[in-house]
């Protein structure tokens, strides 16, 4: 067992539905010493690939993605899920449903910040049906650029994603991946 997934046993509560809060340590509260953990596992398992930027999506993975570049030494990069008023019309974007919200988000990423030749390393705290992952791909294909690999805290093994991403040849690596959860026993197995 690794240190996230008995931080997962130790911190971690199951809610009906299948879904883990994990906000007291990882996307609400955030346990600094964990960040660390993850970002040192995600340079470890990345080893021997050029990284030339860290992207997430805002904004729980802004955290890990950040911890993770100052070891890369190479700026981080978040798609911003709504306009703002200082938002550019020279953006990438792309779409992508969000089942803790309950709908779809466009992303985007102003172009000055994703180039052409550049090597992306994604990053994020939950990885389920892929589909923020999918958009993120999608915004690094736009720029010309390319994803030299996925980096997930959390996978839910149960749902496609993961495997779907890893039939497209992408390189995933899930720190935790949750193979079974039961909210009646709260019991959650690892797999």
């Amino acid at each position: 067992m690794n240190f996230l997934e008995q931080k997962i046993l130790e911190d971690g509560n199951i809610k009906p539905g299948n879904i883990l809060k994990v906000d007291n340590f990882l996307n609400h509260q955030i346990d600094i010493d964990i960040m660390r953990q993850i970002a040192y596992e995600f340079k470890r398992r990345f080893k021997g690939k050029e990284v030339t930027k860290i992207l997430t999506i805002e904004a729980s993975g802004i955290a890990i993605a950040t911890l993770l570049a100052d070891l890369y030494d190479v700026p981080v990069v978040f798609a911003k899920k709504g306009e703002t008023a200082n938002s550019t019309d020279d953006k990438y974007i792309s779409h992508a449903y969000s089942f803790t919200h309950k709908k779809m988000n466009n992303v985007f990423v102003s172009k000055p910040y994703m180039k052409a030749g550049e090597k992306v390393l994604i990053v994020d705290d939950f990885l389920a049906d892929g589909q923020a992952m999918g958009a993120l791909i999608d915004i690094v294909h736009q720029a010309g650029a390319s994803v030299v690999g996925i980096g997930v805290a959390i996978e839910k093994g149960v749902q496609p994603g993961g495997r779907k991403l890893r039939a497209e040849g992408y390189q995933v690596e899930s720190i935790a991946i949750l193979k079974e959860m039961d909210y009646e026993t709260g019991t959650i197995t690892f797999g």
